[in-house]
Parts: structure tokens; C-alpha cells; sequence
């Protein structure tokens, strides 16, 4: 499994180059739509004994699942509900099932999504869901909340959530490995219960959410980013009134290496500024790195808070009232 991962320059390009090397690789994206669809009509899911709350998108890359898991959990806690993350770790050495130990574990072992996740709550890493599932219900978890896994077949969800970000509704967008859909928009939208757009407006959808900071302090500042979209990031910034002096962006899921680090050292020394980064990126920064660096917080926040809530505990009352007959 790689380290890290950036899309294909092609994928979004419309030049004669870009939409030729789409052109050919059509007759794969549909071999690869054909196995996946294979697979789905052969697995029968697995049930939890709990409910299965699962964030997914239908695209590769970032929009926003791991922060929006963070305000299920949120929503959830407040209604006196103890869930549990459930993530497969991408980037990380452990199969799982195991229980995410932030004093144990770095993100060589368990990934840097899982050690974000695990600031909030319960976490577990299992390459296999539903047997980490199971344990998150044997570690007292009253819900269990995926993180990714909308086209993963092998465990039943109580409800899914797919995000939409804007420019997946962009006409034409190739399937991968043509493009980055892992299957066709209107399939995903039809398997969902719930659907969010990735920004200020609803398009249809049945919430809108975006990301804002906590409490920043603007100042001159180099960026860098190691995940999906990091323009978005860089975007986040300066509508919070931070000077850029350098926007510098990595593959999703990067592992800084020492001449890297030395490198955004040295840069900020000659610009006269903060280094800054996410709260993703900064978890898979050694200590030292991290003591001079401002990581910017954000949360997600959304449309209609109540009516989210209503939704999601809707679920929890009906797995609650089917276990009471």
C-alpha cells in the first residue's frame, strides 16, 4: 500500500493529451465498474449489533469525511451516545482489528486519520469491518461511525451519508481509473439516505456543510498540506485573514521526510514566518517539528444542525427499539 497518493494530472485536465489517456483507459474503468458490482450482488453484509453510521464519498481523494465524522460523534455524545470510530488505517501497517492508542501508536501503524479520530473517540482499525465492529460493541460502543467504506460491501449500514463536493458534479467526470469516481454519481446518491454538499450551497442535497477555523490568529505563514485537496486548505487560510507567504502542497496521506522538514525549516527562516498545517497533517509530525509550528483547527459545521441530529438519532431509536422487541 503506498504512503501516499495523488490523483493523476490527467483525471481533471482538458487538454487533447489529458482526455486521450481517459479515452483509453475507458475499457478499464468499466472492467473495474464490472468487479465492483460483482462483488456488491455476491456479498451478503454482516450485521452489527449496533448501529452502522457510515461517511463516504463517491470519489477518491478528500472531501471532507474525516471532519464531518468528527461532528457525527459530536452530535451523537451530546445525545448521550458513546460511539466509535471505524477506519481501515489507510497508510498504516496494522490489519486490525485493534483499538487506536495514540501513546502506543503513530501513524506508521495505524494511519494519520485513525490518530485524529481517536482525539475524539473510541477507535478502531480493522481492514476487515465487521469484525471491527464487533469490537467496538465488546469495548462498550453504542454506535460505531465509518469513516469511508460507503462502497465497501462487507457490513450493513444503518445509514449512509455521502458527501458531495462541488466539483464532483462537474459533467463527464471519468470513472476511475479514467477519472476519480469510484462509481457513477447518481448510483452513489441513490444508495444513500443522506446527502451533504461540500459547501455553502444545498444543489439538491439534503444538508450543506463546510469547514471553518477555531479561533485562528492570521499571520504571515508558509502552508503545507499532505492531504486530499490541498488548495482547500490554502483557501481556508486566507478567507481567515492569514498571509501566505508560500502555499506548498504534498500527496494526500504524505509522510514528511527529514530533508523535507529541513527544507520548510529553512523556507520559513528566509520568508520570516510561521510554518502552518492541518490538524491531519500535524499528527504525523515527530515532536520537536511540531514545537514552533501552528497547526490551524477546524471544524465542520452545517446547515441544519437539529435536523442532522434528528437523522442520525432516528437511527439509534430504531436499533434501540428492534433489540427491545
Amino acid at each position: 500500500m503506498p504512503k501516499s497518493w495523488s490523483s493523476p494530472w490527467f483525471w481533471r485536465s482538458e487538454t487533447l493529451a489529458g482526455r486521450s489517456i481517459r479515452a483509453a483507459l475507458t475499457p478499464a474503468a468499466f472492467l473495474y465498474q464490472i468487479g465492483y458490482k460483482t462483488r456488491i450482488a455476491l456479498t451478503k453484509p454482516a450485521h452489527a449489533s449496533i448501529p452502522v453510521i457510515c461517511i463516504g464519498n463517491a470519489t477518491l481523494g478528500g472531501t471532507g469525511k474525516t471532519p464531518f465524522a468528527l461532528l457525527v460523534a459530536q452530535l451523537l455524545k451530546q445525545e448521550g451516545v458513546t460511539p466509535a470510530f471505524l477506519t481501515r488505517g489507510y497508510g498504516g501497517a496494522e490489519q486490525g482489528p485493534v483499538l487506536v492508542d495514540p501513546d502506543r501508536h503513530d501513524a506508521d501503524d495505524v494511519g494519520d486519520e485513525a490518530l485524529l479520530l481517536s482525539k475524539e473517540a473510541m477507535t478502531i482499525v480493522s481492514r476487515d469491518r465487521p469484525a471491527g465492529a464487533a469490537l467496538a460493541a465488546r469495548k462498550g460502543a453504542e454506535a460505531v461511525i465509518m469513516d469511508d467504506g460507503f462502497q465497501n460491501p462487507s457490513l450493513y449500514k444503518d445509514l449512509s451519508v455521502l458527501l458531495i463536493g462541488a466539483e464532483n458534479e462537474t459533467p463527464g467526470t471519468a470513472l476511475f481509473p479514467a477519472g476519480p469516481f469510484r462509481e457513477p454519481l447518481a448510483e452513489a446518491k441513490a444508495r444513500a439516505q443522506v446527502t451533504v454538499a461540500m459547501g455553502p450551497e444545498k444543489n439538491g442535497a439534503d444538508f450543506c456543510a463546510w469547514l471553518e477555523p477555531v479561533a485562528p490568529a492570521p499571520e504571515r505563514v508558509i502552508a503545507f498540506a499532505g492531504i486530499g485537496r490541498p488548495e482547500k486548505f490554502f483557501t481556508t487560510l486566507e478567507t481567515a485573514g492569514y498571509d501566505l507567504a508560500q502555499r506548498i502542497g504534498f500527496p494526500d496521506h504524505h509522510r514528511f521526510t527529514p530533508a523535507e522538514r529541513r527544507f520548510l525549516t529553512r523556507e520559513a527562516k528566509r520568508e520570516k514566518a510561521r510554518l502552518i498545517c492541518t490538524e491531519k497533517d500535524a499528527v504525523k509530525l515527530p515532536a520537536e517539528f511540531r514545537e514552533d509550528l501552528l497547526i490551524l483547527p477546524v471544524r465542520m459545521r452545517v446547515d441544519d444542525t437539529p435536523g442532522l441530529k434528528r437523522r442520525l438519532m432516528s437511527v439509534i431509536k430504531g436499533r434501540r427499539g428492534e433489540r427491545a422487541k
